[in-house]
């Protein structure tokens, strides 16, 4: 599992988009949370899977893509991207610090809760 800052996202998600499968931006926040605040970036497809569906929904991602593990200050992500890696998935990312770290340290306009 790699880990990636927030403020690196945009360049490694612009690196992996052009060496293979488009990279998969995986929010596994709850559905409130991302009502609130959405991070939607180019060179990546979103999908919002909360944690919790992970297991029983994981023939909905495609082990060969990259997937980009998001959550809100990215301890969630952490687990689900372990989870992945231990299921053979070999592209999980962990974004540290999550979208409160976006929202604080690249792009105020996300609002923080």
């Amino acid at each position: 599992m790699q880990r990636l800052s927030v403020q690196d996202l945009p360049a490694e998600l612009a690196r992996l988009a052009t060496t293979g499968p488009a990279p998969l931006l995986l929010d596994v926040r709850e559905p409130w949370e991302t009502a609130l605040a959405r991070l939607e970036l180019p060179h990546a497809a979103l999908k919002c899977l909360p944690m919790r569906e992970i297991p029983s929904r994981l023939a909905e991602l495609d082990p060969q893509r990259p997937i980009l593990c998001l959550c809100h200050h990215g301890m969630r992500s952490l687990q689900v991207a372990m989870f992945l890696e231990s299921h053979g998935y070999p592209h999980a990312y962990n974004i540290e610090g999550g979208i409160d770290a976006w929202s604080r340290d690249v792009d105020p306009a996300v609002p923080r809760y």
